[in-house]
């Protein structure tokens, strides 16, 4: 019988902030639940450490040189909102709707027109634009097309259209649920000052007192806050603000956990004050591929049938959700072999996959890098030094070896494993490599020409 699937998809949320990944002061405990009875991945990444982008590798399950968003999406702007992004690209929705779901998305889109449903989608409810989502305040919604307003925290507004889906929906057909929260984006203030008040004298000590980024500066994308401390508070209240709408989602889903597949993660992670830096990939000036900004949570939970209790070392990505998936609902893709990811079902059924190759790759841009068990290869092209990191002497990513002769044969093994992924799949008019030929997508994109220096390498 084919699952119903909810997915669960925050903004900002990275994985260090969460009990599962090892945050002692968080508190939330559904999501805990979801781990403890589930399988928490513990190496999952995204394809790209900034919003539309990472999104809509997660809706297309191609990367971002395949489906041509490169950066966040500023959709007030005008010119941004003309260009027809992932137009004429099939979605999930779209492969669930073939294979008999009724689907719903609620929440934040971020991947081009969001007030206007999209195709594959049955119910609509998506967060308006660029409408303040973090505090307790009127905000403006596209209900099946149609501009309405909601006044109270974001949070739990999409909740309750989540809730009145599934109190709407055709039970003769199983169902896919989108739930795209943003509570844990910046900027950090106002939210439930019940949960903040909790937080204000925590240690924070599973923030490590870094140096500053080694390899350039703090970006503005945000700016770094006046009060630290303050600021974190409101982002660990933001954590436990989602935790109680996944616990309110699943209490009204009780008596059909069994056939539920539910999934939580979000786009990207971030750095709050990690090496200096306060935001994710364009937090920092030039760009960052920061550990803390390209690791996610990724947590898989259906009862009787993924056991409890796993904790996998493989690596993943948004990509290989994607076909995860597609694989537990029995769908199939049109033209498989034009999709990087790769289902991992089988890995949590206990059947496991020897030739599932440990390796992870990100672009943002024209910058490029490459991850493997234990060094990581940033290849840039934003007249920035490339970079390369030995994870395992050097977590804080403070020492470059790029040039160190000891690792050339690393360097040319990750640089020949990168080229030959985008060989394979690039497609060449929306390849992250045209920079300043793509098409705009805000009007401050990290890795544009004016950032660039002459290349040293």
């Amino acid at each position: 019988m084919k699952p119903n699937i909810i997915v669960f998809f925050s903004d900002d949320h990275a994985a260090w902030a969460l009990p599962p990944y090892g945050n002692s002061e968080i508190i939330a405990p559904h999501i805990s639940k979801l781990a403890d009875a589930g399988a928490v991945m513990e190496n999952a990444f995204t394809p790209c450490p900034v919003c539309s982008p990472a999104r809509a590798s997660f809706w297309t399950g191609l990367y971002p040189s395949q489906h041509g968003v490169h950066d966040h999406l500023a959709e007030d702007d005008p010119e941004v909102g003309a260009t027809p992004w992932l137009q004429g690209i099939p979605t999930l929705a779209d492969y669930l709707r073939d294979a008999g779901y009724i689907s719903a998305m609620c929440g934040k889109w971020h991947c081009g027109a969001g007030e206007t449903p999209k195709s594959g989608f049955d119910y609509w409810h998506s967060s308006w634009r660029k409408t303040p989502k973090y505090s307790a305040m009127t905000h403006k919604y596209s209900d099946q097309g149609q501009v309405v307003e909601r006044t109270g925290y974001d949070t739990r507004i999409i909740t309750d259209a989540a809730i009145d889906f599934l109190r709407r929906r055709d039970g003769e057909r199983p169902f896919f649920l989108f739930i795209g929260y943003a509570t844990t984006h910046n900027p950090w203030i106002n939210r439930e000052e019940e949960l903040v008040a909790r937080y204000r004298n925590a240690s924070f000590d599973d923030i490590p007192d870094d140096s500053p980024f080694a390899f350039g500066e703090p970006g503005t994308h945000p700016v770094a806050p006046d009060d630290p401390g303050e600021a974190r508070a409101q982002y660990y209240a933001s954590v436990t603000m989602i935790d109680e709408a996944v616990g309110r989602v699943l209490e009204e889903l009780a008596d059909q956990r069994d056939e539920t597949l539910v999934v939580y993660t979000s786009d990207h992670g971030l750095n709050m004050g990690h090496h200096g830096i306060w935001g994710k990939g364009n937090g920092s000036e030039p760009l960052n591929m920061l550990e803390e900004s390209i690791r996610v949570p990724l947590i898989l939970n259906q009862a009787g049938e993924i056991a409890g209790g796993q904790r996998r070392a493989e690596q993943v990505n948004h990509c290989d959700l994607f076909m995860s998936l597609l694989d537990f609902a029995d769908a199939r893709p049109q033209a498989a072999d034009r999709f990087p990811g790769k289902s991992f079902r089988g890995m949590l059924l206990g059947e496991g996959d020897p030739a599932w190759e440990n390796r992870t790759i990100v672009e943002y841009g024209n910058v490029r890098a490459i991850h493997d068990a234990r060094h990581k290869l940033v290849q840039r092209r934003d007249g920035y030094p490339n970079l390369l990191h030995d994870l395992g002497r050097d977590p804080r990513e403070t020492v470059n070896l790029y040039r160190d002769p000891q690792y050339q044969g690393v360097v040319r093994r990750l640089t020949g494993a990168l080229e030959s992924f985008f060989a394979v799949y690039e497609v060449a008019e929306r390849s992250g490599l045209r920079g300043d030929d793509l098409p705009v997508h805000n009007r401050n994109e990290a890795w544009r020409s004016k950032k660039r220096l002459s290349n040293p390498n």
